[in-house]
């Protein structure tokens, strides 16, 4: 972490819940009890004191009175709340009034001398096990009304007593305030205690207990993102979770990114991948976004080759233990009109699952000798149907935009995805495509589509890049530019395993910039 460059506060916001701020980062720390919420404060700052190899000075803020606290690289820590003062600098009382989320701090004045003084005489109270023993330094008080001066401050070993406090009988009323000697000086640091704080007996009838609703309704309040990467993972892992660092701003963007991906959705999508030349990155960028959304959203995904003859998608898919297609569906498609005669389990026989990757596709046809293609009127009917079992269809397309197939997907279209690898003709290709499309009506689906910019190579050529985003922002919704991958070059069967981070990174990118559009 390095040495600490300035001095951490710690923002008490509960009982069980404290901010600690510490060069413009805020750290969120909380606990099932008041005790444990101390010990974790403690060991936070603690860490800040182990690596700068010094003690370090924390300020400790409960509304509008603030006192610090000082921890030792060992773990030793001195809570000074007797130094407590406003914010105005002005001092405050040491002996703050015991409610939630506070340890009381007893003054030499204040602390009960005998155990008549603290409990009735008519409610008898049982002796309690006894306590750690508090070293309490107790500054010399001036003369009080009595006009006496107590002998110079001296380190007094006292017994803190676990006694319940009852509503009906303060503490306050067994000793008056007026016979309290006024300090003239802030009492000397209390130091670490363990003293535990007993519940406040309270009379059944005004006592409100939670429900069932109380209970869920908390979990949301404990949510919180918990930082796996850098060095905020680092402490989180070595503190076993005690100190839990928000995440990094990498981390954090991938958090955020991952949340539009996994959003809820209203019906099913249908995204459809275009570009009419061949070679454009279509199929493999229909397969990468199949796999994004599919990994993200726990399945129900369906990638879906829409050539009116063959295409390859079936091909780049991991192997499955049939070759049924688009067109054996189809002859079938009457038996899954029904959902109630039906399931997607059935539909099992037609598509390819993913099992890593939590997708399903529907390959195009694949028999070199067969006749038959898929028309508008097929298309309509296998979008009907594979629409009632699956969230998410995410459609390949061919390169003939005269296709009437072709038409009806752009027709059925949710959203759409332009795809063209960083070079001048597939480029040229996507462009002549945006102006086709706007002359037959569909200007609104253009405007929100999203351009994917590939790499085909490692080193592209960037200005080019540079130049066909510039084009490409003017006339679609976005643009996003993805990685050269080795792994991708072969033209088998994709392996997901094999991505780099950086193309993960980059198609989350892209499945984000869709997902916030359907």
């Amino acid at each position: 972490m390095g040495t600490a460059t300035s001095d951490p506060t710690v923002m008490l916001a509960s009982s069980t819940l404290a901010h600690i701020h510490l060069g413009g980062e805020i750290d969120e720390v909380f606990a099932s009890t008041e005790e444990a919420l101390r010990g974790r404060i403690v060991e936070a700052i603690r860490l800040l004191a182990a690596s700068a190899g010094e003690p370090v000075t924390a300020t400790v803020v409960d509304g509008a009175v603030r006192w610090p606290l000082i921890v030792h690289p060992d773990g030793s820590f001195i809570e000074a709340t007797a130094l407590a003062e406003t914010e105005d600098g002005e001092p405050a009382s040491a002996s703050r009034a015991l409610r939630t989320g506070e340890v009381p701090v007893l003054d030499a004045a204040d602390a009960p001398s005998t155990e008549a003084e603290v409990a009735p005489a008519a409610a008898p109270v049982p002796a309690p096990a006894p306590s750690p023993a508090v070293e309490v330094e107790v500054a010399a008080p001036s003369a009080g009304e009595s006009g006496e001066v107590p002998a110079a401050a001296a380190p007094v070993a006292a017994s803190a007593p676990d006694v319940p406090v009852f509503e009906s009988a303060p503490a306050e009323a067994s000793v008056p305030r007026e016979s309290a000697p006024e300090a003239s000086a802030p009492a000397g640091p209390l130091r670490s205690t363990t003293a535990r704080r007993e519940p406040t007996l309270r009379d059944p009838v005004q006592r409100v207990t939670p429900t069932v609703e109380d209970l869920l309704g908390s979990r949301a309040d404990r949510v919180k993102p918990r930082a796996t990467e850098g060095w905020q993972g680092a402490i989180r892992r070595a503190t076993g979770g005690a100190v839990s660092p928000r995440p990094g701003k990498a981390e954090q963007s991938r958090l955020d990114r991952e949340r539009l991906v996994q959003r809820r959705l209203d019906g099913p999508r249908t995204i459809v991948v275009l570009n009419p030349k061949g070679g454009a990155h279509k199929t493999t960028s229909t397969l990468l976004l199949a796999a994004t959304f599919g990994t993200q959203r726990g399945g129900a995904t369906l990638a879906w080759d829409n050539n009116e003859t063959r295409g390859t998608l079936g091909w780049r898919a991991q192997n499955a233990p049939h070759h049924r297609t688009a067109v054996d569906l189809l002859e079938h498609l009457d038996s899954f009109a029904e959902p109630s005669q039906a399931s997607l389990a059935a539909l099992d026989t037609y598509v390819r699952t993913q099992v890593d990757a939590r997708f399903d596709v529907l390959a195009s046809d694949e028999d070199a000798a067969a006749s038959s293609s898929i028309d508008a009127a097929a298309f309509d009917r296998l979008h009907g149907v594979l629409s009632r079992y699956y969230r998410l269809l995410i459609v390949d397309t061919g390169n003939n935009m005269r296709a009437s197939n072709w038409v009806a997907a752009v027709a059925a279209a949710d959203q759409l995805v332009i795809v063209s690898t960083v070079r001048e003709d597939t480029a040229a290709s996507a462009a002549w495509l945006l102006d086709g499309l706007r002359e037959k009506g569909f200007d609104r689906k253009i405007d929100d589509a999203v351009t994917i910019l590939a790499a085909p190579s490692a080193k592209p050529d960037r200005k080019l890049a540079e130049r066909l985003e510039r084009h490409f922002a003017q006339v679609t919704g976005d643009v996003v530019h993805v990685p050269f991958d080795p792994a991708l070059v072969d033209g088998g069967p994709i392996d997901f395993d094999a991505l780099s981070p950086e193309s993960r990174d980059a198609w989350l990118s892209v499945a984000a910039s869709i997902a916030q559009r359907l």
